[in-house]
């Protein structure tokens, strides 16, 4: 998940990216320091990446089997071993945002990969199916709040041209994380042998290799940056402007650095006037009143229509996402691909690993054209795609289950879709999913509306081994109903404004309208007009006038 606040527009926007200079790969490369600070943060993607993909194959292991015994082998007990996760990952969401608010974003990283750490011991540890379960839902916790700070702290220390390109860096980690997780349970497959010879080290070995990553990042978050945004709302002025300073390579003066420094102050500005008028009772920072405050601000998520539509969608959206069937498939590959005639467990992890492959390869593409392709596009195309897959494998499925020797080319085209099922996530669905949620919401109620709609990304169906073949039509209408969902209800949110989302959602209040003006005088307030040109303040001054 990706934050993205943007505290001016117009012709702002204009002449900061005048002087930013360019955007996507090549301004990562002129904003070096940000970007190895964002590569750095995002190993928190490729251990989510890992963890999605590394306990599929193990799951197929033979000394896993042999370890666990009933809880493998029997498809409910088996399901939990995969839910547990999930569920530990939705609650490690719903606490993630008022601890990194309380907290900071980075000091939050350390405590989630702390929490992600004792989990891993936990699994790599374990002798019994209770540990799995335990450390699974421990690790998910984890998980789940690294899913969600680490693109927020990116989003908000990167400078606003190069965040597009961070969060695709983020995409890219995820689905680096679930390829090399394929190919280390391969290798670590033939450990002690591939049948019942095989060590137990061929399970405990890929689990444990979490550790690295997950160390590397808890300790060397220490020596990156606050976040600029988090430190001003905590009234460290002059620390954020310092950060911002040293992540441009620029003097503090530097016009640059001063518009990013005062948007970021007329954001934590707006945010104060915001909470002040409609929560008028609770301003005296105490703890009961930040606790009412804060149920107040997503009760106002349901009582507002205009806003309710957009958690709909945005909820829906994440839901659609997961249930195309994504974890379901990157957990039970190997498993997918015996059922589909693969023959031996080391040629099911070989076809698995090919999952991996085809999914992080497709997802750089649609980073370098989300943007002038549109989301609906993209995300329709892609539903129809994975659909058509799902339900061709039903069919191959249904004819052959109990016959694929004898019918191996349907086999193999029931693998290859599975692949191109890979493909069309990759480049759709995967990326375009988190787009949707950050851009649906106006500015004041961006940060609660996406936590809601985010959590039901791990709402993760994982019934595979209990319908078999009906798994896939479960997955291929879900699929196609996520395709229609986007044509009829969603609306294209690729280049609209704040003002714009107002009419496409319906708001009579017009507060996205109300966000414009309330921010126009917040920027003469602190001296940000000064880089606006004349067309700006007109614009402004009109905007008044009619509000």
């Amino acid at each position: 998940m990706v934050v993205v606040v943007t505290a001016a527009s117009g012709n702002l926007s204009e002449r900061r990216a005048a002087l930013a200079g360019r955007s996507g790969w090549a301004g990562l490369v002129h904003n070096r320091r940000v970007f190895a600070i964002a590569v750095f943060a995002s190993f928190g993607g490729l251990l989510y990446g890992y963890n999605q993909g590394v306990f599929s194959s193990v799951l197929a292991m033979s000394s896993f089997r042999t370890r666990m015994g009933s809880a493998v082998s029997n498809p409910q007990t088996k399901g939990w071993l995969v839910a547990i996760l999930e569920l530990g990952a939705w609650l490690g969401v719903l606490l993630t945002g008022p601890i990194a608010d309380r907290f900071s974003r980075k000091y939050t990283i350390v405590g989630a990969v702390v929490v992600f750490s004792i989990g891993v011991v936990v699994q790599t540890a374990a002798f019994q199916p209770a540990s799995i379960y335990a450390g699974r839902f421990i690790t998910g916790i984890g998980v789940g709040s690294l899913s969600m700070v680490v693109p927020l702290y990116n989003a908000e220390l990167s400078p606003a041209e190069v965040r597009g390109s961070l969060v695709a860096l983020q995409q890219l980690a995820i689905t680096f994380g679930i390829m090399i997780s394929f190919w280390a349970d391969y290798g670590a497959n033939f450990i002690g042998g591939t049948g019942d010879g095989q060590t137990e080290v061929a399970w405990r070995l890929p689990l444990a290799l979490q550790l690295i990553p997950a160390i590397t990042l808890g300790v060397g978050i220490l020596f990156m940056p606050f976040s600029p945004r988090w430190l001003i709302n905590q009234g460290r002025d002059e620390e954020a402007l310092t950060v911002l300073s040293n992540a441009r390579r620029l003097p503090r003066e530097n016009e640059l650095v001063q518009i990013e420094y005062l948007e970021i102050k007329a954001q934590h500005l707006f945010d104060v006037e915001v909470s002040r008028e409609q929560f008028p009772d609770f301003q005296d920072g105490g703890w009961s009143s930040s606790l009412r405050l804060g149920i107040h601000g997503y009760l106002n998520l349901l009582s507002n229509r205009s806003l309710l539509l957009r958690v709909v969608i945005a909820g829906a959206v994440m839901f659609f996402q997961q249930w195309t069937g994504v974890n379901a498939i990157l957990y039970y590959a190997p498993t997918i691909f015996q059922q589909l005639g693969m023959t031996g467990n080391t040629t099911s992890l070989l076809a698995t690993g090919v999952v991996g492959i085809a999914m992080f390869l497709a997802t750089i593409p649609a980073v370098i054209w989300i943007d002038r392709l549109g989301r609906k596009p993209v995300l329709i195309s892609g539903a129809f795609v994975m659909a058509a897959c799902h339900i061709i494998i039903a069919i191959l499925t249904a004819l052959y289950f109990d016959s694929w020797s004898s019918h191996v080319v349907a086999g193999w085209v029931a693998c290859g879709l599975v692949w191109l099922f890979a493909i069309a996530f990759g480049f759709s669905w995967g990326p375009c999913s988190w787009i949707i949620l950050a851009e649906v919401f106006p500015l004041s109620a961006r940060g609660k509306g996406m936590s809601v709609g985010g959590s039901s990304n791990w709402v993760t169906p994982t019934m595979l081994s209990t319908i078999g073949y009906k798994t896939f039509i479960v997955f291929g209408i879900f699929s196609f109903l996520g395709g229609l969902f986007i044509i009829y209800y969603v609306p294209e949110t690729s280049g609209k404004t704040l003002e714009e989302m107002d009419v496409v959602f319906g708001d009579t209040a017009h507060t996205g309208a109300a966000d414009l003006v309330r921010l126009g005088r917040i920027h003469r307030a602190i001296g940000l007009d000064a880089y606006h040109d004349r067309n700006y303040h007109r614009r402004y001054e009109k905007e008044e006038k009619e509000g």
